[in-house]
C-alpha cells in the first residue's frame, strides 16, 4: 500500500511539473513613470499578438491599474516562450495632485488621477512580491537613473531571484545616454532601444526568449 502511495505521489509530481511548465510565463514590466513602459507592452502585443494592451500617453500615470496580455508567444533563435506581460502603473515614492495641473487638468481630476496613481504604486508592489515570475525593467536613458525608486526595485526584484531583462528605453532622442544606465547597474546587461520607433527590437525579443524561456 505503501509503494503504491508513494508510486502515486512520485507520478502526480511529474505530471503537475509538466503542465505547470506549459504556463504562461508571468513578466511584469516595471519601472518609473513615463519610462515608455506602455509603449514597450504595446509594441510586443502587437508584434506578436496584433493588439494593445493600453492607452500611451506623456502624461505621468496613464497606468494606474495592472494590465495584462495573455498568451504572447515569442520565437527566436529556435528558443521559444509563452508569456503573460504585466504592464504595471510606474512606481515613485511620491504623486503628487500638482503635477497634473500643468497638463490641463483641473483639481478635482488631478485629485483623483494622484490618488488613482498611488493605488496603482501598491498594486504593482504587490505583482511584483507575489505574481511574477520575470522583470522587464524600462529606464529612460535620457534621465539619471541613480534614483531612489531605481535601487529599491532592482533591489527587490534581487531579493526575489527574479530573472530580469533592463531596457534602455528612448535611443531615438539626442540625449539618450545608455551608458549611464549600464554604470548605474552593472550587474545586470543592460539593452538599448526605442519602443516608440521600433528600433533594436530585435534583440529584445531575442533576450525575451532566452531569459524566460
Amino acid at each position: 500500500m505503501g509503494l503504491l502511495t508513494s508510486l502515486r505521489d512520485s507520478i502526480s509530481r511529474v505530471t503537475d511539473g509538466l503542465f505547470a511548465a506549459d504556463e504562461p510565463k508571468r513578466i511584469g514590466i516595471y519601472g518609473p513613470p513615463n519610462a515608455g513602459k506602455t509603449t514597450l507592452a504595446n509594441r510586443i502585443a502587437r508584434d506578436w499578438t496584433g493588439d494593445a494592451v493600453g492607452p500611451e500617453s506623456h502624461i505621468p500615470h496613464e497606468t494606474r491599474r495592472a494590465r495584462r496580455k495573455e498568451n504572447v508567444e515569442i520565437e527566436r533563435n529556435g528558443r521559444k516562450v509563452t508569456i503573460d506581460i504585466v504592464d504595471t502603473p510606474g512606481v515613485t515614492t511620491k504623486v503628487d495632485y500638482k503635477e497634473f495641473l500643468d497638463h490641463d487638468m483641473d483639481k478635482e481630476d488631478a485629485v483623483r488621477r494622484s490618488r488613482e496613481a498611488t493605488e496603482g504604486v501598491a498594486e504593482a508592489m504587490h505583482w511584483l512580491r507575489e505574481d511574477v515570475d520575470g522583470v522587464i525593467y524600462v529606464l529612460d536613458s535620457t534621465t539619471d537613473p541613480f534614483t531612489q525608486v531605481n535601487t529599491m526595485l532592482i533591489g527587490i526584484i534581487e531579493s526575489q531571484d527574479l530573472p530580469a531583462l533592463i531596457l534602455a528605453n528612448k535611443t531615438d532622442l539626442p540625449e539618450s545616454d545608455v551608458q549611464q544606465i549600464a554604470n548605474a547597474f552593472p550587474q545586470h546587461e543592460t539593452i538599448p532601444l526605442s519602443a516608440l520607433e521600433g528600433e533594436n527590437m530585435d534583440e529584445v525579443y531575442t533576450k525575451i526568449a532566452e531569459y524566460f524561456g
